[in-house]
């Protein structure tokens, strides 16, 4: 058992908006991402999804308002809830997300951002 330096982990990677994991915790997966403008609309059914901001601001956009989401801050959306992550202007963004592994990265959504296979870090 080690502890885990996120920033040593953002380092090793710099592909946007293809999550890293970097520890299971049960049936829950720890994901790192960059991020950087608008992905796509999508929801997960059966699962929430937690995002914890390290770096930069996330814009989650929702159907019925916007929130702002900035380091040192979190957000989860509850399963079912269409979202699309987002960021100003073109900033690349990290995020730390949480959520249970059978979360599809799209949803049921499949398109060419879609990710199918994690890569472990």
């Amino acid at each position: 058992m080690q502890a885990i330096n996120i920033k040593d982990k953002f380092d090793k990677f710099n592909k946007q908006w293809h999550p890293h994991r970097i520890a299971t915790v049960d049936d829950n997966m720890v994901y790192l991402a960059k991020l950087s403008g608008d992905f796509v609309w999508h929801k997960h059914d059966e699962e929430d999804e937690l995002f914890q901001v390290v770096k930069g601001t996330l814009i989650m956009k929702f159907r019925d308002n916007t929130v702002e989401v900035n380091p040192g801050e979190l957000i989860v959306v509850p399963k079912g809830v269409e979202h699309c992550p987002s960021t100003k202007n073109g900033e690349e963004v990290h995020v730390l997300l949480f959520e249970k592994q059978s979360t599809k990265h799209t949803g049921e959504l499949q398109t060419e951002r879609t990710v199918s296979q994690y890569i472990d870090i």
